[in-house]
This record gives structure tokens, C-alpha cells and sequence, in this order.
């Protein structure tokens, strides 16, 4: 097996400090979580931008201040999202701005669910094309998001048409509660892998409660491991998480306890063709 990638995502565009405090919202505490995830562990930090008040938006300046900040601080792969419910896509397309080493590329459309409120997340085939082209014009590595099965169908379009390099590097993305979300389980995980073609890398990502046993089955299964509060704000049951850097913390701890090394940024590089 590759030695383990871990993401380290950091705060997402949808709940904030009331689901836990130590959510970073603003730029400088995005940057010292990122900062301390590194140091943890973590080769790659997956970043959304929010306002003074703390809501989701989709802003270059912002991400520039961001991942010059970090760059400034240490050598970790900068992810920017291109992604967020709610937010125009001509909006979002301008996370790319900012220069980051990768970025997230949704390959679907879902509903989340949040608070009692459906937040639908469109993403047509044209816009992920788009997406797709404007990242390797730029030589920034698509994360491609993919939710469910019948997502592997936009990858596949992609690579038809030539706009993916190898090795594709696909997040399986498990546990998602809304519509067109999949279950965060080992049979679910096993018929996502059972779609990946052939050379492709994968990541997985589990959605609150799901976020411990799906890292734990991609350390086992050769895959690479995210977490992150924008996942997940607990610890364990009734605990929530102190920091991002913990939950790294955590997957380090996980991967040394069966056999699993992990990656350095550099590494990471390499393992993804980033070099």
C-alpha cells in the first residue's frame, strides 16, 4: 500500500460555531488549524471561506489570504472547495484564484439536510466540465466528490474527454443524510471502490457518526483517510471534538496501530502525480 494521505477538513460552509466553538471560521483561525494539523499529520488541509459573520461564501480574497498564510507557515497541499451549497457556481469557480495545489470538483448533485432545511447542491454536467477544464488548464489537482454510484458516471465522462490526469484522485464521500447520499457502511464503501476505474486513487470522507469507521476501513482497505470538524464536530459520543488537529491526532494514531505509514506533503505529491 501507498503510504496514507489524511485531509485535514477544516470548517465546510454550513454549520458553525453553535455545533462546536472550536470550528475555525475566520482566515487566522483557519490558518492555525491548518498550521497544527500539518504538524499532526495531516498532508493536505481542505478549506472553505466564510464571512465576518461566519456564513459560507464563495470569495478569492478570502481564499488568498488563506493559502498565503499557511504557505507562509508550512508546506502543506492547499485544497480550496469549489463547492457550497447555495452558491452561485460563477461564484465558486473563483476559489481556483487564489493558486491552491488542489480542489474539490463535485461530480453531482445532492440535497443536504440541515436544521429542519433541504439545501439543494446542484452541480449540472456542463458546470462540472467547466470545473474540470478550468483545473487543468491552471495544473491544480481535482479532489472529484463523489456521493454515490451513479456519480462514477461524471468521472467517466471526464476522463472520455480527456480533462482528468493520472492517477484520478476520487473522495468517496459516506454518510451524507440528504437526498443522493450514500451510507457511511462497509458494503457501501466496498461497491464505491467496486466503481473506481482503472488508475485511480481513494480517498473517503464519513459524515458525522460515520467519519471514525470510514477512516478506519480506508487505512484497511488502501485507500486515504479524511477527517476534520467540517465533517464531524464530535470526538466520541457526548465529547465534542477540542480541534481539527485532534481528530488528525486520532487517524495517526490508527494508521501506526495497523501497520499503515503516512504521507508527508511531499509524499503526497508524488503518490498523486503533483510532483
Amino acid at each position: 500500500m501507498d503510504k496514507l494521505i489524511i485531509t485535514a477538513a477544516l470548517t465546510g460552509g454550513i454549520h458553525g460555531k453553535e455545533a462546536n466553538p472550536a470550528l475555525p471560521e475566520q482566515p487566522d483561525e483557519i490558518i492555525r488549524e491548518a498550521v497544527r494539523c500539518h504538524e499532526a499529520g495531516a498532508a493536505v488541509v481542505h478549506l472553505h471561506a466564510r464571512d465576518r459573520s461566519g456564513k459560507g461564501v464563495a470569495d478569492a480574497r478570502i481564499f488568498r489570504e488563506m493559502n498565503d498564510g499557511i504557505r507562509s507557515r508550512c508546506g502543506v497541499i492547499i485544497q480550496n472547495t469549489t463547492g457550497g451549497p447555495g452558491l452561485p457556481i460563477d461564484k465558486r469557480i473563483t476559489s481556483l484564484d487564489a493558486s491552491p495545489e488542489m480542489a474539490s470538483l463535485n461530480m453531482g448533485s445532492v440535497v443536504f439536510f440541515h436544521q429542519g432545511k433541504e439545501l439543494p447542491f446542484i452541480n449540472l454536467r456542463s458546470e462540472i466540465e467547466a470545473f474540470a477544464s478550468a483545473m487543468l488548464e491552471r495544473k491544480i489537482k481535482p479532489e472529484m466528490e463523489v456521493y454515490n454510484p451513479s456519480m462514477f458516471g461524471e468521472v467517466e465522462n471526464l476522463i472520455k474527454h480527456d480533462l482528468l490526469s493520472r492517477p484520478y484522485y476520487i473522495n468517496f464521500v459516506m454518510g451524507v443524510g440528504g437526498m443522493g447520499g450514500y451510507p457511511g457502511t462497509i458494503k457501501g464503501l466496498v461497491q464505491m471502490i467496486e466503481h473506481l476505474p482503472p488508475g485511480a486513487v481513494f480517498n473517503v470522507s464519513g459524515i458525522g457518526r460515520a467519519q471514525l469507521p470510514m477512516n478506519t476501513m480506508a487505512i484497511l482497505a488502501g485507500g486515504h483517510a479524511r477527517t476534520g470538524l467540517e465533517d464531524c464536530v464530535m470526538y466520541r459520543r457526548g465529547e465534542p471534538a477540542k480541534s481539527n488537529a485532534q481528530l488528525v491526532e486520532r487517524v495517526v494514531r490508527l494508521a501506526r496501530e495497523l501497520g499503515r505509514e503516512v504521507a508527508t506533503a511531499d509524499e503526497a505529491r508524488n503518490i498523486l502525480g503533483m510532483g
